[in-house]
């Protein structure tokens, strides 16, 4: 008897109060490897922690971000032999972008293993489909929407916005779903070629699929976009996913 391939493991980095994106990973990864042939590794996720509490802009908020305790959390996925490590969070969407690619690069460095995020993994898919204006849903602070309003503006994205004014991460994850169908019905009134729901502690990602429906507009969620781009890296046949977004269309 022929034996099974091993799976393809995915190291993926959380915020410490996050409780939204490890269910909803994981419930991804049952569609994604439901979608695959029998005979293909299939995909296991293995998380570790960083500590963080809150999303502001104040020193003491954003010194959680430092790379230097995002390599520590990098370094112990690759004890697990992982193929890929991923940070599912959207920091640099007020850090700036750069930060995530040097984070990437550090930590390629130091473990030998690729790396992508979620916001690289945004930013790739709204370069694959040409989007010119994005509708932003966050549960952030005015102060942290507006630095990433400035950040998408300074690559040419025009930006029309909901946001919710939440600072205790640990919150994020009681926005209810009706909250959501509203802030997203919102954006898209505003003519935009897509929305993306952009908090790894929103649970939003189950309710893509129903919005594109409603809407007819591609929706990326930060959970998804991150193991999309690693599955993307990965070479994973993501066509026949569904549920899960428009996003799995394309590589």
């Amino acid at each position: 008897m022929a034996s099974r391939p091993p799976p393809i493991r995915l190291g993926i980095i959380v915020p410490s109060s996050n409780t939204a994106l490890e269910p909803l990973t994981n419930a991804l990864l049952l569609s994604i490897n439901a979608s695959l042939p029998a005979s293909s590794p299939k995909l296991t996720a293995h998380y570790t922690r960083i500590p963080i509490t809150s999303i502001s802009l104040t020193p003491s908020a954003l010194s959680q971000f430092d790379p230097r305790a995002l390599l520590s959390a990098a370094v112990l996925l690759s004890h697990a032999n992982v193929s890929l490590i991923g940070w599912s969070g959207t920091s640099s969407g007020w850090l700036g972008f750069a930060h995530d690619t040097s984070l990437c690069s550090l930590i390629e460095q130091e473990t030998g293993i690729k790396a992508t995020t979620s916001i690289l993994g945004l930013n790739r898919a709204m370069e694959i489909w040409g989007v010119k204006k994005m509708g932003l849903v966050t549960p952030y602070m005015d102060d942290v929407q507006a630095t990433i309003v400035e950040n998408y503006n300074g690559i040419g994205i025009e930006i029309v916005e909901r946001h919710m004014g939440v600072e205790r991460n640990g919150d994020i994850a009681e926005v209810g779903e009706e909250v959501l169908d509203g802030l997203v019905g919102e954006v898209v009134a505003g003519g935009v070629d897509v929305v993306s729901t952009f908090c790894t502690n929103l649970v939003a990602a189950q309710r893509v699929g129903f919005w594109e429906g409603i809407y007819g507009v591609p929706v990326f969620d930060t959970v998804t976009t991150v193991v999309w781009d690693m599955c993307r890296i990965l070479d994973v046949d993501l066509s026949n996913v569904k549920e899960w977004g428009i996003i799995f269309s394309k590589k």
